[in-house]
Formats: C-alpha cells, structure tokens, sequence
C-alpha cells in the first residue's frame, strides 16, 4: 500500500512537471505563448520552420506585436492580432515589447486613472511602445506621447505575459 502511494505522488510530480515545461519554449526556456515585436521592416512567414518550405506571405510592418506560440530551433510559431501566422526566423524578430490599439481614438491618460488629464487620442491600429503594465493599465510611447491606457483595449498586453 505504502509503494502505491509513492508511486502516485512521483506520478503527479512528474506530470506537473510536464505541464509546467510545456508553457516553456524548449530552446530559450521563454514562456509560450509570449509577445515579441517585428525588428524587421518585413518578415516572410513560412508554412514550416526551415527556409525549404513554403512562404505564405510576408508581414510589412516593422515593430507589429506578434505572439510567439512555439519554437523549433532558429524558428518561431508565431501570430498577429487576427490569428494569421507561421513560422519566422527568430533574427527577424525582437524581445521589445509593442502594443496594437485596438479601439478609435483610446483616450491616453497622464496617470493609470479613467479620471485622469487625457494626454492624446490614438487611432485604431496604432502601434505603441508597450512601457509597463499595472493591473488594467498600461503606459505606453508612441509619436512623441507616452501615457497610461487601458490594458483590455491593447493586442499584445495580455496580463500573463508582462510581468503582472
């Protein structure tokens, strides 16, 4: 009974191991999925990860958030806000963190408060350097503004992968 026991317990350990490496990307040990941004002004996206296969188009705008979801040696799974995506070679991308605006004119307030002076008004579609997140709030630079927004407004500051 007693070896039917520790055999359970090393089962559960090494499943919960299992599951916990998995949010881990084997080459880097980074969590997946996690955003990156576009280094490139553009990138050809690929049906497999090594140059021998297929492009199936290209992204065109440098500094994009993209969504790495996994990685096989210089290669990244990744996607963009709409869900399209493929593999990139890794040197096509960057660890700087970037945010897609996702609402018409999104208020950038002075301080992480609805309340707050509104500093500028960003355009659907607008990328932002993506600063720091606190709780709903993230403060973001783009065109000479830096200021706090919404984080629920953003594509590319999803609470589990900025350090919250």
């Amino acid at each position: 009974m007693k070896s039917i026991a520790v055999c359970a317990a090393l089962l559960v350990a090494v499943v919960a191991g299992a599951a916990s490496a998995q949010d881990r990307g084997p080459i880097t040990n980074l969590p997946l999925p996690r955003f990156v941004s576009m280094k490139a002004v553009e990138g050809n996206v690929r049906r497999g990860p090594s140059r021998t296969h297929r492009i199936d188009w290209v992204f065109k705008r440098r500094h994009v958030p993209l969504q790495i979801t996994a990685e096989y040696g210089h290669w990244r799974r990744v996607r963009d806000r709409d869900g399209a995506g493929g593999w990139m070679h890794y040197s096509l991308l960057s660890g700087a963190r970037t945010a897609l605006v996702e609402q018409d004119m999104l208020e950038m307030k002075s301080r992480p408060d609805p309340d707050a002076m509104t500093v500028a008004r960003l355009e659907l579609g607008v990328i932002a350097r993506l600063e720091e997140c606190r709780h709903a709030w993230c403060q973001v630079s783009t065109a000479g503004y830096e200021g706090w927004v919404q984080r629920d407004r953003l594509w590319g500051a999803a609470a589990a992968s900025h350090g919250d």
